[in-house]
């Protein structure tokens, strides 16, 4: 067997193992399982784009749960009755039934408009001072929101907006079962194989910029800017655009989140959903698409499993719950990160380039004993 032949049935394996999981999944768990499932795309979705920003490019941003928000509430906007008193009369009252062909795009342009706008100002800092910027960026998007409700009220303010419509393909709304033979998919099926397409896609959009020559540029930036600057490199107009990509990522995901949840409100955008994925991004591996994947699996299933795990094991040992699974995961979380930058800071799986970038010293100290043995 060639190369290209094992290639294309590994291809072909996974696309059985994925088109087959949620049945598996929903027999074996439950609904409460599928439903994480529908979630982790979402969070593989914005742990691609966050990728882009921080593992190409290096660009420490703490502020990318924004342009998830911005997705979220482009769709919802578009999708409700939130604008029904501001456009009846007006003519223009069937924006609020926007096909998906039309609101992806436009929450993944509008996205990435609002990562130019935060990358803009802040192309001169590093480290520190990019991710306290980027910090304070995310956190003025969701007090936007939160306020967004004078003169004209637009958000709902804190009360969010409801009633979204679900994703509507050839006019099947989504929340709808659909019948095939003796099969029924639920719209949790459904959203499944959408988020499905959409994560595919982005990997692939992922993996040809990550090979691309504007690829290359980022990852030149990330190991020397004054370097990649003297070669020639536009690192004004580069990082500008790894912002742009990262966040259109970030539109995608949350347009998706309107859609799937029917419900946004400014609470779902908090600073912790930006830590959140930056944990994924480094527990998985930066710069290395199956490491992130795998990064943000791990991370949305761990409450799951503490769940199912730690309140069963209160209850029989202790006759009480202590511990909330949520409270649980946080220090999970920390652990595994302490744990991962003192064992394997190059993540659970990460790329053979970083892996040697951050072992080239311990690579090095058997060749200069070696040197050193042959000279004796």
């Amino acid at each position: 067997m060639n190369a290209s032949t094992a290639r294309h049935l590994k291809t072909l394996s996974l696309i059985v193992v994925l088109t087959l999981l949620p049945f598996v999944i929903q027999l074996a768990l439950g609904n409460a399982w599928l439903r994480t499932l529908d979630t982790a795309m979402l969070y593989i979705m914005l742990a691609l784009g966050l990728n882009i920003v921080i593992g190409y490019a290096g660009l420490l941003d703490l502020g990318y749960i924004a342009f998830y928000a911005v997705g979220a509430y482009t769709y919802a906007l578009l999708n409700s009755p939130q604008l029904l008193p501001l456009l009846t009369g007006t003519g223009y009252e069937g924006l609020l039934h926007t096909p998906i062909w039309i609101v992806l795009p436009l929450a993944a342009m509008l996205a990435a408009v609002f990562g130019v706008l935060l990358g803009a100002p802040t192309l001169k800092l590093r480290g520190d001072y990019l991710a306290i910027v980027t910090l304070g960026f995310g956190e003025i998007i969701r007090l936007l929101l939160r306020n967004l409700t004078r003169p004209l009220n637009i958000t709902n303010g804190p009360i969010g907006i409801n009633q979204i419509a679900p994703v509507e393909i050839a006019g099947h709304s989504m929340s709808k079962p659909i019948q095939l033979g003796g099969l029924q998919f639920t719209s949790l099926y459904q959203y499944y194989y959408l988020f499905l397409v959409l994560v595919l896609l982005v990997i692939l959009v992922s993996s040809r910029l990550q090979h691309s020559r504007l690829g290359r540029a980022w990852i030149a930036i990330r190991e020397d800017e004054v370097a990649a600057q003297s070669m020639g490199i536009n690192t004004r107009n580069v990082k500008l655009l790894a912002f742009a990509m990262g966040a259109s990522f970030g539109g995608i995901s949350g347009a998706m989140f309107a859609s799937y949840q029917g419900f946004v409100s400014p609470e779902s955008f908090i600073l912790m959903e930006s830590v959140m994925i930056l944990a994924m991004v480094v527990l998985g591996g930066m710069g290395h698409i199956p490491g992130v994947i795998l990064g943000a699996i791990l991370i949305c299933l761990t409450p799951e499993v503490l769940r199912d795990v730690v309140n069963p094991l209160q209850d029989q040992l202790l006759g009480e719950r202590i511990v909330a699974p949520d409270d649980l995961r946080m220090l999970v979380f920390a652990i595994a990160l302490i744990l991962v930058m003192l064992l394997r800071p190059e993540g659970l799986w990460p790329s053979r380039r970083r892996t040697s970038e951050l072992h080239e010293e311990d690579e090095a100290k058997p060749s200069v004993k070696t040197k050193v043995a042959s000279h004796e």
